[in-house]
């Protein structure tokens, strides 16, 4: 059997209770799982359902209904043998028209299979058992045709000529149901009886658990009577509510929802795992669920199309909650106004926004989602939320969701965790089923609801948000049942392919990637994984899971054990080997320092390096000190070679380009541990949990120089586009120098990180014949240097190898600095910040 999910088809795995093969009757029995829960609004169904009927018309050449009662529809291509396989072994995936496969059981009732919902209410496809006939061969070829001087074999050239043609088709989407009253004005009259049909709001939720449902609200006093539900054979509980007598709907837009169940743990009230919003009360702990449809002409509409996807990725990491620099919780109106414009004069071309989904516990940074479909409520709407990505369009940046997949909240009130009443409804039961370290709860990737849930909440936020695409927290947890915890990579292929890897995580991360691609072909998706697992960003027709980028975190690590060292017992091999150790053809991207080194508890770079001397010695117009001066130097090179050697993407944390000064700290109350321990608060203070960007603002700040610096390289990449250049040559990494040397794109990299040592006539390798300039130079006074490179210099390449290079200029390296140079080819001007 063969289910249809926006377009993706998969087979179905057979489960104890429908092994028979015996085919069903009823379009209604036949159905191996119902729609999955949200609330579909439907508008004029009775018109959309007859146009249905006559598009999918027994006459209709394009399409063809089978025995069973099924809908079949030209290019399904259904292989029923594969219905016995399980979830590990297949991935059959069709990226086609999103109505690939209609349940012909919604048809005539009020499930919409056009709009903004369409892809969420998804099931559809064959029942087990089923009679499947190839829609090609169904169609009709009369004996007329084939006395008129045709061949078999042209016969069936033909059949199959039409089949082709057949297959490219896709079902015109059912229309408003409106044009009658064009053609005959007069029933305008009757519209109350030609509109009345089946318009109103369908509710449906999978709590195979439940014994009892009913739907309660503000829209029916809360009344538990009111609006009980009914359950299927499959654990889905559904109601119809009609539109009100004066044609409003029955729930109104921004009332409060729950559905009540009887579960084997007791009467139990929860948001609907669907819930588009949902926000807490003043006062109160629970969220409450909130129904979200406003009026056509209050919804937000897209104004700017999706920016082309850039050639190389240069990530700006941000938070909105905590993104302003007064101590409050942010708004997405204020982010879109204030720090957009920041990302894309700093020069980067992405912004990756954090804590999207809706968590309520705000210092998890949103990695404890507690409702999957809903924008965080703290910042503002949902249509708040389309603004701020519609302005980034505008502006030339894509918008990437930081989406998590991997774990949920353990709450029970406002989240998913004991759903129907059981630990096993959305996840692993036992201990399989709960991450004892961030003590959260673990999806189970074999069941068929958790994926349909999963990869409908991924096309979600692309399609009704206009998300560019997806960085996919806690891979590595989701690859391995270990989860990552206590175990060391070295490489082996074992560690990778072997008992401990959760091969269903593995293949719904493929049909993810393969969903996502194959729908938003512009999308880009990034996976958050230290393990190095093989064939990770290698497309999904290629035998890869599909990523498009791996998200290098042993670098960051590794930088932190550099700077616990002194600089005499760093060696610049093991930084070469740092940035460079990466899978050949999976592209990578790659940071310095990401928030998690901002956290509490941790340090950021630039407090590594200069800890409390960065309160005092900051301000211009007072001196500086060996540790400051080091500080800014050293905080300046590693990010300019993590940029040059690390990968095909770079990314930075807001406020971490000049050095925040303080790290993050969520407002929070003492809390109080099972064995007794109490964890100190901050006394629910908010002035840690935001950013300071008027430091790197101001012009008496040294803080300044740092950012300077930062939007250099951004726009030396702009330019010169190094991170994805093919040529990269690492001609020198010299101990006792302490000088890397390396080549990428047009541009050669000169690193000195001794602390003391510069040199004069210092002859570095290169390919290109001709003159060289500088164009980037970190000791420039603009980034806080002490200007000793001349930047009007011409630098003239000698023929002859050296460093296994066939050509090498003569260059001066200051002690603690970077120096970028290009040869002249144009009028391009260095690099200024």
């Amino acid at each position: 059997m063969v289910y249809s999910l926006s377009g993706v088809r998969f087979p179905t795995v057979p489960s104890s209770s429908s092994l028979n093969k015996s085919v069903r009757a009823s379009f209604n029995a036949d159905r191996k799982i119902d729609h999955l829960s949200f609330f579909l609004r439907n508008r004029s169904s009775s018109r959309k359902n007859l146009a249905s009927r006559l598009a999918f018309d027994s006459e209709s050449p394009s399409s063809t209904v089978a025995a069973s009662g099924k809908i079949l529809v030209p290019g399904s291509n259904v292989d029923d043998s594969s219905s016995s396989k399980e979830p590990s072994e297949v991935l059959q995936t069709v990226l086609e028209d999103p109505q690939a496969s209609i349940d012909a059981s919604k048809m005539g009732n009020e499930s919409e299979i056009e709009g903004e919902e369409n892809y969420i209410d998804h099931t559809g496809g064959y029942g087990e058992g089923d009679e499947v006939q190839d829609s090609a061969s169904s169609l009709p070829v009369h004996e007329d045709e084939k006395v008129k001087g045709l061949t078999d074999s042209e016969v069936e050239e033909m059949i199959s000529r039409e089949s082709e043609q057949v297959r490219k088709r896709t079902i015109p989407p059912p229309g408003n149901g409106q044009r009658i009253y064009e053609i005959d004005p007069l029933l305008r009259n009757f519209s109350g009886h030609l509109d009345y049909s089946a318009t109103g709001i369908t509710y449906r939720e999978w709590a195979p658990g439940a014994k009892w449902a009913t739907l309660i609200g503000d829209f029916n006093n809360w009344n538990p009577n009111a609006d009980v539900m009914t359950q299927n054979e499959f654990g889905v509980w559904e109601i119809f509510l009609p539109n009100n007598a004066d044609g409003s709907p029955p729930i109104p837009h921004g009332s409060r929802v729950k559905v009540r169940m009887d579960t084997p743990s007791g009467l139990k009230d929860s948001i609907p795992a669907w819930i588009k919003f949902a926000v807490q009360a003043p006062g109160e702990i629970p969220y409450d669920g909130i129904y979200y449809d406003p009026p056509e002409e209050e919804k937000y509409v897209f104004k700017h199309p999706r920016p082309k996807r850039p050639k190389s990725l240069r990530i700006y990491e941000a938070h909105v909650g905590m993104s302003s620099t007064e101590p409050i919780i942010n708004t997405y109106a204020n982010f879109r106004d204030d720090v957009l414009p920041r990302i894309k004069r700093l020069g980067y071309n992405a912004v990756q926004i954090m804590a999207i989904q809706e968590h309520s516990y705000y210092a998890s940074f949103g990695y404890h989602v507690t409702n999957f479909f809903a924008p965080s409520s703290r910042c503002g709407t949902p249509d708040d939320l389309k603004s701020l990505i519609d302005k980034a369009h505008e502006l030339g940046l894509i918008v990437l969701m930081d989406i998590v997949h991997s774990h949920a909240s353990n709450n029970t009130l406002d989240g998913l965790n004991m759903f129907d009443g059981t630990d096993s409804c959305y996840f692993h039961s036992g201990s399989r089923g709960y991450h004892w370290m961030w003590d959260s709860r673990l999806f189970n990737y074999g069941h068929w609801e958790v994926i349909r849930y999963l990869l409908s909440n991924a096309r979600w936020w692309l399609d009704q948000y206009k998300f560019d695409g997806f960085r996919f927290d806690g891979v590595t947890s989701m690859m391995y049942t270990h989860h990552g915890l206590q175990v060391g990579f070295t490489g082996n292929y074992n560690e990778y392919f072997g008992y401990a890897t959760d091969v269903d995580a593995v293949v719904y991360l493929m049909l993810a990637n393969d969903l996502i691609h194959g729908l938003f072909p512009e999308a880009i998706t990034i996976g958050e994984d230290v393990s190095g697992m093989p064939t990770f960003c290698i497309p999904i027709q290629d035998g890869g899971v599909g990523f498009d980028y791996r998200l290098h975190m042993a670098i960051a690590d590794k930088w932190i054990e550099l700077l616990k060292k002194r600089d005499e017992d760093w060696r610049m091999g093991d930084v070469v080997h740092m940035l460079t150790n990466r899978r050949w053809l999976e592209k990578c991207v790659a940071y310095a320092e990401s928030h998690d080194q901002a956290l509490v508890g941790d340090k950021t770079i630039a407090f590594w390096l200069m800890d409390k001397d960065m309160y005092d010695f900051m301000a211009l117009d007072r001196p500086s000190t060996p540790l400051i001066d080091r500080g800014i130097a050293l905080h300046k090179m590693i990010r300019l070679i993590t940029m040059g050697l690390g990968g095909e993407g770079y990314l930075n944390f807001m406020g971490n380009e000049f050095g925040h000064p303080e790290w993050i700290d969520f407002p929070r109350f003492d809390n109080r541990l099972p064995d007794g321990k109490v964890v100190p608060g901050n006394n629910n203070s908010f002035d840690k949990c935001r950013r300071r960007f008027d430091l790197g603002d101001a012009g008496y700040l040294r803080y300044r120089g740092m950012q300077e610096f930062d939007q250099g390289m951004q726009h030396l990449e702009e330019i010169y586009g190094f991170m994805t250049s093919e040529h990269q040559y690492i001609s020198r990494k010299n101990e006792g120098d302490r000088v890397i040397v390396f080549e990428r794109g047009d541009l050669v990299f000169v690193f000195n990180f001794h602390w003391n040592n510069s040199y004069s006539d210092y002859r570095i390798g290169c390919l290109k014949p001709g003159k060289y300039k500088v164009v980037l130079d970190s000791d420039d006074p603009l980034f806080e240097g002490f200007s000793r490179i001349d930047h009007n210099a011409e630098f003239f390449t000698s023929e002859g190898w050296y460093d296994n290079r066939p050509r090498s200029f003569l260059v001066y390296a200051p002690a603690r600095t970077a120096v970028v140079y290009a040869p002249i080819k144009d009028e391009q001007e260095p690099i200024d910040g």
